[in-house]
């Protein structure tokens, strides 16, 4: 579920949950609910992590395993 790829990012980018949450502007316990899954993300917040953590919303929700982000724009000819 997303919920781990939550937290092994978080892990691996080296954060606590007091940072991350403080990034999203809400309290490290509202984000712990969230990461335990005791409360949906909303939308909005996986957006801002995938930018946080330079990958993909699809990524987060496990959609892909592709850590990568998708470009961001697509220069047209």
């Amino acid at each position: 579920m997303y919920l781990r790829r939550l937290k092994d990012l978080r892990e691996d980018c080296d954060k606590k949950q007091h940072e991350v949450a403080q990034f999203l502007k809400i309290t490290r316990q509202q984000y712990s609910l969230y990461e335990t899954g005791k409360r949906d993300i909303p939308a909005d917040y996986i957006r801002k992590l995938a930018k946080f953590y330079n990958t993909s919303c699809d990524y987060i929700l496990e959609v892909t395993d592709e850590l990568t982000p998708y470009l961001s724009s697509i220069k047209k000819k």
